[in-house]
């Protein structure tokens, strides 16, 4: 007795001819998966030369691009802000990081004998009006 398996067996009835297939496919992998990612929008929030407010954000960052100069804060975040209303200036000038730590020597090392400039967030406090009233004490 021999079986051929590549005979094909007619259905008798019509209704056995019906085969379903899977109306979806199998899950492979993906690209663009997870689109509801928002952005950050980090950078300058103010140019220079603006009026700002105390608290006002100037700049918000992932690494240490920017630093704070006079009258600005850092939060824990790096985001720089106003301590005090008044005028933004932003300047570059000579960085001279202390060559002691660690994360110091990893981000600068090899430039050791170089100059290296960072940009600084300025606040020109706004003048106070000279309209005070002296009053002699008794």
């Amino acid at each position: 007795m021999s079986w051929n398996f590549f005979t094909t067996i007619k259905p008798l009835s019509p209704f056995l001819d019906i085969v379903r297939h899977a109306s979806k496919k199998t899950g492979g992998s993906t690209r663009n998966t997870n689109c509801k990612v928002k952005p950050k929008h980090r950078g300058w929030k103010v140019q220079d030369g603006h009026n700002v407010q105390a608290g006002h954000i100037l700049a918000t960052q992932r690494n240490l691009r920017f630093h704070p100069g006079l009258n600005v804060g850092m939060g824990r975040n790096g985001t720089l802000f106003a301590m005090e209303p008044g005028k933004v200036v932003v300047t570059c000038e000579k960085f001279e990081p202390n060559w002691e730590h660690t994360w110091v020597q990893r981000i600068y090392s090899g430039r050791g004998d170089q100059v290296i400039f960072k940009k600084y967030f300025n606040i020109i406090p706004k003048p106070q009006h000279n309209r005070f009233k002296l009053i002699e004490e008794m």
